[in-house]
């Protein structure tokens, strides 16, 4: 059975790879602007707009595609306050700056589906709390790390330097990169698309 990424997620596409799953990626094409948009009007919790997502990606895609479809997403919140990623680099100093001191959940949030309806959802919540952070070290972070800080919800990539952000992290790796490996690693075993 063929295995398919809905998603133009690098960080999504090198964990699958490395763990020894071979997948096709497609890209969705679903307009996640809109979607969050209509999701925080009708005051949905962040982690129900995360799974949302990641079964509208997964479906959209499993409607065109035969195999098993994997769609994810990955939302912060802070209490229940959602953030996007930012749009620039000043947007990336806010988001640092509202974060410093805090813990934040990565509401990190993944779907199969085949013959497109869902047939398994997992929700990963990895909880981070970042060290309260000087504005000379975030200038120092951002010049460091440059728009990479872009690519993410919450301006940092803890497998790089965003690791001197946080004092302590309660979950595991896979999620915090945006995919939970692990327990999708056991359904693939039960679907007999990776050795058992």
């Amino acid at each position: 059975m063929e295995v398919i990424l809905a998603s133009g997620s690098a960080s999504r596409r090198a964990l699958l790879a490395n763990a020894g799953v071979a997948a096709d990626c497609v890209r969705p094409g679903v307009d996640e602007d809109q979607a969050k948009a209509a999701f925080r009007a009708e005051a949905m919790p962040v982690r129900d707009q995360a799974m949302a997502l990641a079964e509208l990606k997964a479906m959209k895609v499993s409607a065109r595609r035969p195999g098993l479809v994997i769609g994810g997403d990955q939302m912060l919140a802070l209490g229940e306050e959602a953030f996007d990623k930012p749009l620039d680099m000043s947007g990336a100093r806010a988001h640092l700056e509202r974060l410093s001191g805090k813990t934040h959940t990565l509401e990190t949030a993944i779907v199969i589906c085949e013959n497109g309806r869902p047939v398994w959802r997992h929700l990963a919540r990895p909880k981070l709390t970042m060290r309260p952070l000087t504005p000379d070290f975030i200038e120092y972070y951002l010049d460091e790390v440059g728009e990479a800080v872009l690519a993410t919800v919450g301006a940092y990539q803890l497998e790089g330097l965003g690791s001197q952000l946080f004092t302590r992290i309660e979950g595991d790796y896979f999620s915090i990169l945006g995919l939970p490996l692990l327990p999708l690693l056991d359904q693939l075993r039960i679907y007999g698309v990776i050795p058992t």
